[in-house]
């Protein structure tokens, strides 16, 4: 059961951003705070910004979710290893996951089973009468409701500073030099790898795993390796089994874990009005709620948020971490995938967090 009350208390420590420049060169992504370091390791901060697929835009901050969200990164990352290999070290704090620093792929690798109850990601493509996605056919309305194969949806990856997926074919990708013949195909067969595994196992706990997104990159050795995050929120839409047929066969919006409809049930609310400044505090609770009731679903393990001021846990916990196993209980049980070069002499002061100012 979700504890509201819980978001509530941490709606003062929502988390912004972070500055700790101390420990590598800075990168902000749209969620998440990238620290590089000069020892080959990459730090990622999950912050509580939230990036709303739906326009990619960014509301207001949900009090825990960067927890739940980096949590449940670390939990399907721990769960698929033997499946691929994924690019996660440690995590030595619930916002926190120490990776090695990997090469990103152009391009990013989109599964999903296309139907008429579930359009892919482009869906103003389906409603515009597309039937044929990135070289993929979409089943017509006709066909019986059911989550068919899995099929891998390549798009080339935006560059850093914004911008949106190009949706493109096997043949496209490869005719624009963005990937060769190998590291595609090799990519794509993780990606249907993790996605079957990813059905599976929501199967097992009454979900439906629509689509997703898998970023891949590759090592210092070549090896490519899953990054970023998987089968997450945000990078994933669930949807309840128990009511996918009868709203199927009712044509009505399927019910989903996702965080829009926290926002949508708001009076008067449409996906491209512009948000609420500040939003009300119901709504970012509302939200982490979604977040927390879908960590568990999946997890099947309760949510436990650490309320400590994560202005002072996160500086504290992540520059005490070294590269080697696991040893803070937030980790997942696992040896790094990949030995880390020798690490570099250590010339970084210890982060501080700076007074008045968010992490």
């Amino acid at each position: 059961m979700v504890d509201r009350d819980a978001f509530r208390r941490a709606l003062p420590l929502a988390l912004t951003r972070t500055d700790l420049g101390a420990l590598g060169t800075r990168y902000e992504g749209k969620v998440r705070d990238n620290y590089t370091t000069a020892d080959g390791r990459r730090i990622l901060v999950t912050t509580d910004r939230i990036q709303q697929r739906f326009n990619d835009r960014v509301i207001r901050r949900p009090p825990l979710k960067g927890q739940i969200l980096n949590r449940l990164a670390a939990h399907w990352f721990d769960a698929t290893r033997t499946i691929a290999p994924n690019h996660v070290l440690e995590v030595p704090d619930p916002n926190v996951l120490i990776a090695t620093e990997s090469r990103p792929s152009p391009c990013r690798i989109r599964d999903a089973p296309t139907s008429p109850a579930s359009p892919p990601p482009a869906s103003g493509y389906y409603s515009n009468g597309a039937r044929v996605f990135t070289g993929h056919p979409s089943p017509t309305a006709s066909e019986e409701p059911g989550p068919p194969p899995p099929s891998s949806r390549p798009a080339p990856r935006p560059r850093r500073g914004g911008g949106h997926d190009i949706s493109a074919s096997r043949a496209g990708i490869l005719a624009m030099g963005a990937l060769t013949p190998k590291d595609f195909d090799a990519a794509a067969e993780i990606a249907r790898a993790l996605f079957e595994y990813g059905q599976k196992t929501c199967a097992e706990r009454g979900l439906i795993l629509v689509d997703t997104k898998y970023e891949m990159g590759k090592d210092a050795r070549g090896n490519i390796v899953v990054i970023d995050e998987i089968h997450t929120p945000d990078s994933s839409r669930f949807w309840f089994s128990s009511t996918y047929a009868e709203r199927f066969t009712q044509g009505r919006r399927q019910a989903s874990t996702g965080v829009r409809p926290s926002l949508a049930r708001r009076p008067g609310f449409q996906g491209d009005d512009p948000i609420p400044t500040p939003s009300p505090d119901d709504i970012r609770v509302e939200a982490s709620a979604r977040y927390a009731e879908a960590f568990e679903r999946i997890t099947g393990a309760p949510f436990t948020p650490d309320l400590e001021d994560p202005a002072v846990r996160i500086p504290q916990r992540t520059s005490a971490s070294t590269p080697g196993p696991d040893r803070h209980p937030w980790a997942p049980a696992r040896p790094p995938s990949e030995p880390l070069p020798a690490p570099a002499a250590n010339t970084h002061s210890r982060p501080r967090a700076r007074a008045g100012q968010p992490l």
